[in-house]
């Protein structure tokens, strides 16, 4: 109880203690907003547009500077991205983000959506198994072996499960995590008593499963978290620490859970990192880095 008080008390001070708490706060505020007025859209885009607004590698419509990263980097450019939502959400989360990455000349960029009842009546290890069918869907279309996924909050676990236990390290190059509760969250403990808020209580069994050794995992990680982040209790367990995998840790101190999608310094780190290919061997050991 004493460090339950002493949490609240710390991201209290966070939150409003300083000038760039309050601003993250109320941008936090803004773009919740914001994003409930589209989400709608984001379950009617999809029936209009299966593969979003970026489902295409372009260049018609990039200036020449954006011409140029492409140019620059054509093995990247070339890599298709796919973007998964959170729970309870729906792809209109990454309209900022899908296309930040294309103009940064990322090419292919797809959201896809998952049942909304997922949280209810889902399960996520079947998910996963649905999400590597689209992985390779994608592939098919766009004529590559591998892929690049970005996943916001439960997004990331359902990824990071289909690349650690079924083999979707073969097709993940890079998997990008942004406020995914890698050890589960308190708060899963007030939603319904389902199976998949089951699964993100910490300590619950999926979780330990993700726990036991991934050896040879070719897909190298990068995991975003937030000591401001309102959902993932406590914020730390949205760090990604596992012997067995390639990651870094970027922590963020004044970004709330949703704005992770359109924070600046976010956005330019996700493009940075995706942009930077090559193979298992040249890709290092983890690291871990803090962002202010």
């Amino acid at each position: 109880m004493a460090s339950q008080t002493w949490g609240a008390l710390s991201y209290a001070a966070r939150t409003v203690g300083v000038p760039a708490g309050v601003r993250g706060l109320a941008v936090e505020l803004a773009y919740t907003a914001v994003h409930l007025s589209v989400y709608p859209w984001g379950l009617i885009d999809e029936a209009l547009r299966p593969g979003g607004v970026h489902a295409h590698h372009r260049t018609e419509t990039l200036s020449p500077g954006e011409r140029s990263l492409v140019v620059s980097d054509l093995h990247g450019s070339s890599t298709p991205v796919l973007l998964v939502h959170g729970i309870v959400d729906n792809r209109s989360i990454f309209h900022y983000l899908a296309r930040a990455l294309r103009r940064r000349g990322l090419g292919t960029v797809q959201a896809v959506n998952y049942s909304p009842m997922t949280a209810f009546t889902g399960d996520i290890r079947t998910a996963a198994r649905d999400l590597g069918d689209h992985v390779e869907r994608l592939c098919a279309a766009s004529g590559t072996d591998r892929v690049h996924v970005v996943g916001h909050s439960l997004g990331g676990l359902i990824a990071r499960y289909y690349v650690q236990r079924l083999g979707g390290d073969a097709r993940v190059d890079t998997l990008v995590t942004l406020g995914t509760p890698h050890r589960g969250s308190a708060i899963a403990h007030l939603l319904p008593p389902t199976l998949v808020p089951r699964q993100l209580q910490p300590g619950s069994d999926l979780l330990r499963e993700l726990e036991e050794p991934a050896p040879d995992c070719r897909t190298r990680f990068l995991a975003v978290y937030s000591r401001m982040d309102q959902l993932i209790i406590p914020q730390r367990n949205a760090r990604l620490d596992h012997p067995d995998l390639q990651v870094e840790n970027v922590r963020l101190d004044h970004v709330g859970h949703m704005s992770m999608t359109i924070d600046p310094a976010v956005v330019h780190l996700v493009a940075c990192r995706l942009g930077r290919t090559g193979s298992p061997r040249e890709r290092g050991r983890a690291v871990t880095a803090v962002a202010g």
